[in-house]
């Protein structure tokens, strides 16, 4: 399985698709990058609220205080939109993550408005709950 890139080449490797059918398929193949979620992790307490899709995400606080984050999803382009989202908040603490606003990489990436409404919800709801879980932690 291929490493995620970061923020910088994930830029990059967006904008180089010449359209929005080779930028879904990139978002596809960066979802199935994520290492697989354990199924004890498929739980009530890691599904997150305001997704149209089914997505888990398990946030731990390594021993550095950097956040890790493990997720899934029954929608493909939905994993690959939790990769994305991995890849922004990728070696922060929780504080880092509080401060860290993904809006501004969204419009680089024209992201939100080729998203469904649903899409774009689910895509807030994702990080509403990444950043009260970050607060939880601080």
């Amino acid at each position: 399985m291929a490493a995620l890139p970061d923020k910088d080449k994930l830029l990059r490797n967006f904008t180089r698709c010449a359209n929005w059918e080779e930028k879904y398929l990139y978002i596809i193949e960066l979802g199935q990058r994520l290492p697989p979620l354990n199924n004890e992790a498929h739980t009530p307490d890691n599904l997150i609220q305001g997704c149209q899709s089914q997505v888990w995400i398990v946030m731990t606080r390594n021993a550095e205080g950097r956040i890790e984050l493990q997720g899934d999803s029954d929608a493909a382009i939905v994993k690959g939109l939790i990769a994305v989202v991995f890849i922004l908040y990728d070696q922060m603490t929780a504080q880092d993550i509080i401060a860290f606003d993904v809006r501004p990489w969204f419009e680089q990436m024209a992201l939100t408005q080729h998203l469904t409404p649903s899409r774009s919800q689910g895509l807030e709801a994702m990080i509403r709950a990444i950043r009260a879980q970050a607060l939880s932690f601080s």
